[in-house]
């Protein structure tokens, strides 16, 4: 199968915002007012899904199968969308993969971006037409009032420029509830990417949220691995448990990619409310005998904290992780 990467956008493109997991319902007036104003300025034209409203319960606050595979084949359909962006994650997007038209998606290549739970869409969609997506900011990411500047600089470069991509560290990061108070912000001096395991590695990029990676396994929506480097993360929804959590789950992920070449593992930063740190990562690596002789990186700028750099799922990334941290992602426009 070729790899597509699909066209960059461009200042006066549509996006289409779309809810395949959440409901919009969730957010508020102030978050969607500031987000649509905020691609605005950055020059696009902001259309929403019919059903973005729509929601059939409390318990998964997202809109039925049916609205919700209606509104991302009307956005894949559309001519004048270029770019599909998700208005927030949750729970069950899962639902919906039994009900994609994935030649439909494969004749109309175009950006897909979000994350969470979004990460089972992402990669059931490489994995059946070979199109990259990307793990990037939501549209709710967009409602942000301050720290913003970092995340929306890699989602231009990402997807409107052409060119290798440095990732960078952030100033600061955080952890706080910028949603509920928007002028009480907590902001914590970053300290930057960490080696667990040294070592260099390239290959495709392959991950996401861990939890909601794994939910593929055994299913055709599962992209191949093999000569991968895994980007991974997870939230704080275990709390003290994460470690044993993240622990299980990655030893289940490496189970089933037995026998694929694993060129390395960027793992992005945990939330304050799992209580990681180096040491416990450390015990997490220590027990992988997959991981013995391959590069691993930590406390990357991607997950549930803020900020969070763009990468394409499906593209190709070189890690250096020997004296210091370097990551590079080819963001080339071209098929392979």
């Amino acid at each position: 199968m070729n790899k597509v990467i699909p066209n960059k956008l461009n200042v006066g493109d549509e996006i289409r915002v779309i809810a395949p997991s959440r409901s919009m319902k969730t957010l508020n007036e102030e978050v969607i007012k500031i987000a649509k104003k905020r691609l605005q300025q950055m020059g696009f034209s902001i259309t929403f899904g019919k059903n973005v409203m729509n929601s059939i319960n409390d318990d998964f606050g997202c809109a039925s199968i049916s609205d919700r595979i209606e509104d991302l084949h009307e956005a894949i359909q559309d001519k004048n969308v270029k770019a599909i962006l998700t208005v927030i994650g949750g729970y069950n997007i899962n639902q919906l993969l039994d009900y994609i038209d994935y030649p439909l998606i494969k004749e109309n290549p175009k950006i897909l971006c979000g994350f969470s739970d979004i990460t089972a869409l992402s990669n059931a969609i490489y994995a059946k037409t070979g199109i990259v997506t990307y793990y990037g900011p939501h549209f709710s990411s967009f409602g942000m009032k301050y720290g913003f500047d970092y995340t929306m600089n890699y989602f231009k470069n990402m997807l409107m420029h052409n060119g290798e991509i440095i990732i960078e560290n952030s100033e600061e990061w955080s952890d706080d509830s910028w949603y509920k108070e928007q002028e009480d912000r907590d902001f914590i001096k970053n300290d930057g990417m960490k080696i667990i395991n040294n070592g260099k590695g390239e290959g495709t990029i392959i991950g996401g949220n861990l939890c909601t990676l794994n939910l593929l396994q055994g299913t055709e929506y599962m992209p191949d691995a093999n000569n991968s480097i895994l980007f991974l993360e997870d939230d704080d929804l275990a709390g003290n448990e994460f470690i044993k959590e993240f622990d299980r789950n990655l030893q289940s992920l490496f189970h089933h990619l037995k026998r694929k070449n694993i060129r390395g593992i960027v793992i992005g930063r945990a939330e304050k409310g799992t209580n990681m740190n180096t040491k416990k990562w450390k015990e997490i690596i220590e027990t992988k005998k997959e991981l013995m002789d391959i590069p691993v990186i930590i406390d990357a700028n991607f997950g549930h904290t803020t900020p969070i750099f763009t990468f394409p799922i499906g593209g190709h990334a070189t890690i250096d992780a020997t004296e210091t941290v370097k990551i590079k992602i080819d963001n080339e426009k071209r098929i392979y």
